[in-house]
């Protein structure tokens, strides 16, 4: 953008504002125009209707006097009149609506077949009444000119065949069809005469299909338009379901064999769909006789014919082997294999899957088909690897595999990504064969292709991780080095699209890690890169996916030195950050933090720098805090939270008394009213609470086993003289079977911060550490099924609000043990060997500038032991 010119250079002379009175002119006759094609007086009268007409009265003006605009907008509004009053717009509207559709438009046909759909749909009246009125207006209007409006009415009339009476059926449209179905009648209405008979088969039983509907379908086989004949042929299918496996046999069956050489390629391609979608109806030896030599026959022409019937073939070749499977000879057996393989490179010209000249002009159209058949031979990749057997994937289909995934066309590869997780699974122990697939596909150029594989990256890395009971210690994902740069590099170039649903997902999906690397590979690589999507990125669900994946990483990081420096880092950059916008991501973490951690752990490290945002400069921070205070307080218990819930009280009396803005004092009002309502749970477990509480209980157990297992560890280092080693560990923890749920009779109860592990002996340790060692693996599933379940919903105590904390709220030194713990049996002793973290309770700025608090900078405020002053 150029800057504009300095006021001196301006010219203000009486020649220059005569020349932009010129320009005015210039843009009052432009807009002339504009307000000439406004609709005159006599338009907007012959528009406008009486206000004090009913709807119905309304509805007969416009459809008799008014424009094709005002009638549609009637006949949309239809099914809302037959809800409101069916009898008068039945008398009255529907006449009307029938005079109007016999010289209607397009887009008023098109209407019409919805909104009557609509009516059948919403049962606003009864069958035989909706048969008595509006069958004869769709059967009238089946055979409309345009293509899309006949199509329209058929699906309604489709439809409305599903519930209407038989007798109704067979007097209105059966008995009609047999004339309709002549010769003598046009193209269109004998293709729609296919799809009622279609339809027709399931609502009658086999003896009135083989006397009344059979006739019909042997001739519509034997129409002269091979239009007709692929339509009907399609329609085989429902009539073999309707008539029986004996009927399929003598009539349905010698009807696609010779519809199968039929001259047309679209009636042969019909015929072929059909019959391998009725391979189940069929029994052994009309598969190994009849069925099977017309599918050689088709496979071995696909190549000389048209590339559209090359395309069927490679979309049905996986449900033809799984079909055929019983009867194939060793032979044909390895011909069919041979003939997916080679589908899998048509139109590659290097057998790696790579084509690097430019296709010519003249083939284009030819190529793309081809790309086509490789995407479907992609998609039927799974059935074929049931089709040689898992255990010969190597030997039979490694080397198309990786075809497939290096093959030059995204939509190949894309389609091959979203199977992925279907072959890892059919593999089973062989699954490290496909280790470098995996690192190929996370490393694709096109996003789409990304897009796809993390779909399934949790089940995929789940399975790479524990699949197989190979003792070779090579073929294991902890082993496969170049996994977590893909991993890295994957979410690197999502973050730099402009595709951030795909990021979200990544980052989302990155919550599985804890369950497939160690703790320390996470650390160094992956949670620094969620603290800079967090502050950085600019879009909104992408930082809240960083945020929530970063509180998994947390929750099962096993060290507390790097767990504590996270922690801190969460305060002193998001909640103490000069930026509202980071302060605003610090609640965002709050929520995830009361979601999946313990109430104690939330209490012991957020709930103080949390309330304290309530003296947030800006009003938007103050705002988001007060919709999440619920929750805050849904953490406590009484009576060994009573100092932090006076605490919370006291903001909120501030937030009462001195709130300027009205919006955020509005939702103050509406907060202390919630809080008041709210019943606070107990350290006793009460009958009310049960569940949630039993749920925390076990989250805090689940916390203290991995702060056991940390301390255990450094224990055996320091008598062995030599670390634990992370592949060692996982051995050990995988050879544990230990169910998620940990034992009840563990106790919870935790000494005070001086003696974190010294009461309990060193045989209770290692046994927890026995029954825990399986814990990173076994308590975070694939599915997340304990954090699914971990969403905090209210369940605090009454609001009663403090007559002594009128005043100034007095401010804890860190060290204060009263704000550093919990009670002995609600806190896991670990949490207070940190104290700076646990009574970070009053971090403030002396004095905050309205303008720096309200940009998006990401320098962290600078924090003191002093009260909060409050702010301009």
């Amino acid at each position: 953008m150029h800057p504009p010119p300095p006021v001196a250079a301006m010219d203000f002379s009486q020649n220059s504002l005569f020349g932009y009175m010129e320009d005015l002119q210039e843009l009052t006759i432009i807009e002339r125009p504009v307000r000439r094609s406004l609709k005159t007086p006599e338009e907007i009268e012959r528009l406008t209707v009486d206000e004090d007409l009913s709807d119905i009265e309304r509805a007969v003006y416009l459809l008799s006097a008014g424009q094709d605009i005002q009638g549609t907008s009637v006949i949309a509004n239809l099914p809302f009149l037959m809800r409101q009053n069916p009898a008068e717009t039945l008398r009255r509207v529907l006449p009307k609506v029938r005079e109007a559709l016999l010289v209607a438009g397009v887009e008023m046909q098109l209407t019409a077949a919805v909104s009557f759909l609509t009516i059948l749909q919403e049962e606003s009246v009864s069958v035989h009444t909706y048969a008595h009125s509006f069958l004869q207006v769709i059967l009238l209007h089946l055979e409309h000119r345009d293509a899309g409006v006949s199509n329209a009415w058929l699906e309604t009339l489709l439809s409305v065949i599903e519930v209407l009476p038989k007798e109704t059926l067979r007097h209105e449209i059966l008995n009609p069809l047999v004339s309709k179905a002549q010769l003598s009648q046009t193209v269109q209405s004998r293709l729609v005469s296919c799809k009622i008979l279609g339809k027709l088969t399931n609502r009658f039983d086999a003896h009135a299909i083989k006397r009344e509907i059979l006739p019909l379908v042997k001739s519509l086989c034997q129409d002269v338009e091979y239009e007709v004949r692929s339509c009907m042929c399609r329609q085989l299918e429902n009539i073999a379901q309707g008539i029986g496996t004996e009927l399929t046999k003598s009539v349905v069956l010698p009807e696609l064999i010779e519809l199968s050489r039929d001259e047309g390629s679209s009636v042969r391609l019909a015929a072929f769909e059909t019959l391998v979608n009725l391979l189940d109806i069929f029994d052994t030896d009309d598969r190994s006789q009849t069925i099977l030599p017309l599918v050689k026959s088709f496979c071995e022409k696909s190549f000389k014919a048209d590339e559209s019937i090359l395309i069927s073939l490679s979309f049905h070749l996986g449900k033809l082997c799984h079909g055929l499977y019983g009867i194939f000879t060793p032979d044909q057996h390895l011909r069919f294999l041979e003939f997916y393989k080679k589908l899998c490179t048509l139109g590659l010209q290097q057998e790696n899957g790579h084509n690097e000249n430019q296709i010519p002009p003249q083939i284009l159209e030819q190529e793309k088909k081809y790309i086509s058949v490789r995407k479907n031979c992609a998609y039927n990749f799974p059935a074929m690897i049931v089709f040689v057997d898992p255990k010969n994937f190597h030997m039979e289909l490694y080397s198309t595999f990786f075809c497939l995934c290096h093959d030059p066309e995204v939509p190949v590869r894309y389609t091959i990504a979203i199977c992925f997780h279907e072959v890892s699974k059919l593999l089973n122990s062989g699954v490290y064969l496909i280790h470098k697939e995996l690192i190929t596909l996370l490393q694709d150029e096109s996003l789409e292709v990304l897009d796809a594989l993390i779909d399934h990256l949790p089940e995929i890395l789940e399975l790479m991780s524990t699949g197989g009971e190979s003792s070779v210690q090579e073929n294991k994902l902890s082993s496969l080095p170049d996994l977590i740069p893909a991993l890295t590099a994957a979410e690197q170039r999502a973050a730099a699209s402009l595709k951030w649903r795909t990021h979200e997902k990544l980052l989302q999906k990155y919550a599985c890690l804890p369950h497939v690397i160690s703790s320390d590979q996470i650390y160094y690589r992956f949670l620094q890169r969620m603290f800079t999507v967090m502050m950085t990125n600019n879009v909104l669900p992408v930082q809240k996916a960083a945020s929530r994946t970063l509180c998994i990483f947390l929750r099962y990081n096993r060290k507390q030195e790097q767990r504590h420096e996270v922690i801190q880092k969460l305060i002193e950059q998001l909640g103490q950050g000069k930026s509202y916008w980071n302060r605003l991501r610090f609640l965002d973490t709050c929520e995830f933090i009361i979601e999946i951690f313990s109430k104690s752990f939330f209490c012991k490290y957020f709930f103080l720098p949390a309330i304290e945002l309530t003296h947030d400069p800006v009003a938007n921070v103050r705002m988001k805090l007060c919709y999440l205070l619920p929750k805050v307080k849904s953490t406590l218990k009484i009576p060994a939270d009573k100092h932090l819930l006076q605490q919370l009280e006291m903001c909120v009396r501030k937030l009462l008394c001195q709130e300027k803005d009205k919006d955020v004092l509005a939702i103050v009002k509406r907060t202390v009213l919630e809080l008041d309502r709210m019943e606070m749970s107990m350290d006793a477990f009460q009958k009310k609470f049960y569940e949630k509480d039993l749920l925390d209980q076990e989250k805090e157990r689940e916390e203290l086993l991995l702060l056991e297992m940390e301390q255990l560890e450094k224990e055996k280092q320091q008598s062995d003289g030599r670390p634990m080693s992370d592949k060692a560990f996982e051995k050990k923890r995988r050879d544990t079977k230990t169910p998620t749920t940990l034992p009840k009779s563990i106790p919870i109860a935790v000494p005070g911060p001086s003696s974190a592990t010294s009461s309990a002996s060193k045989e209770i340790k290692k046994s927890k550490l026995i029954r825990s060692q399986s814990f990173n693996n076994q308590a975070f599933h694939a599915k997340y099924g304990n954090l699914d379940k971990c969403a905090s919903k209210s369940s605090t105590a009454t609001y009663t609000p403090s007559v002594s904390g009128l005043g100034k709220t007095s401010m804890i030194s860190l060290t204060d043990d009263s704000f550093r713990t919990r009670n002995a049996s609600s806190a896991p002793s670990s949490f207070s060997a940190n104290s700076s973290l646990a009574g970070t309770s009053r971090v403030t700025g002396n004095s905050v500038d309205p303008k720096s608090s309200g940009s998006k900078d990401t320098q962290p405020r600078k924090a003191t032991l002093k009260s909060r002053k409050s702010n301009p």
